[in-house]
């Protein structure tokens, strides 16, 4: 019998999965590492009112951006929004909500999420309005602490470089970003990759997520991989 966890498309991959209301965990750091193909499916399903944990929302028309345009999102829990017009727009205008989070103690919810860790103390944010309407407490150190909760989604969608059949995941350099975090808090996590390999081919020590926390795999082997932000310096004279 076949240990696969190879689905045809992303389309196919999300078919049964996604529904309207859900909570999804995206990785990705900017354009960086996002799973493309599983967004453009995710928009094209046409579920609404969906709450998106990700380190932020794309941009204008691209990534996490089409989900906006498309008014697919409810809320974000976010890092950082700051190239996306659309989202400012709508979250200006009372169309999305918002829960903002330090970059850090993001990623700490996240690993808390797939770690079964409800809740956990830390002093970034104290005395900001991050700590409004949170717990808060003081240690023997003498310093004051925020109490942040875990986060769990219903689904996660992550992109990774390369999978075995069995799942398990390989990043490529900074791409790794998020896309762990996301995929262990999940109830149900499917990965987007450039390769898949039989299993054997991944040598044990260099898997970077075992396929354990990977439900099903989706091949894209020529994704866009736009650049968020494109600086070149100027040529000699």
């Amino acid at each position: 019998m076949s240990t696969s966890k190879r689905y045809p498309d992303a389309r196919a991959a999300l078919a049964d999965l996604v529904a309207d209301g859900q909570t999804l965990a995206v990785g990705g750091f900017g354009l960086c590492g996002i799973p493309e193909a599983l967004i453009a499916a995710l928009r094209d399903s046409g579920v609404k009112n969906l709450t998106v944990i990700s380190n932020n929302a794309g941009v204008d028309g691209f990534g996490l951006g089409q989900l906006l345009e498309t008014r697919q999102i409810r809320k974000m829990i976010s890092s950082y929004v700051g190239e996306n017009k659309e989202f400012e727009r709508q979250f200006l205008g009372g169309e999305l909500e918002l829960e903002f989070n330090p970059q850090g103690t993001l990623a700490e919810r996240l690993r808390a999420g797939g770690a079964g860790i409800p809740a956990f103390f830390t002093r970034t944010g104290y005395g900001t309005v991050v700590a409004e309407g949170k717990e808060t407490r003081q240690f023997d150190d003498g310093h004051w602490y925020v109490l942040e909760t875990a986060l769990k989604a219903d689904l996660s969608l992550v992109k990774a470089w390369k999978a075995d059949e069995a799942g398990n995941l390989v990043f490529r350099k900074t791409a790794r970003n998020f896309n762990p975090a996301c995929a262990m808090a999940g109830k149900v996590c499917v990965a987007e990759v450039e390769e898949i390999v039989p299993i054997g081919d991944i040598d044990p020590d260099h898997v970077h997520l075992p396929g354990i926390y990977v439900d099903r795999l989706v091949l894209n082997p020529t994704p866009e991989k736009r650049i968020e932000q494109r600086t070149v310096r100027q040529e000699d004279k």
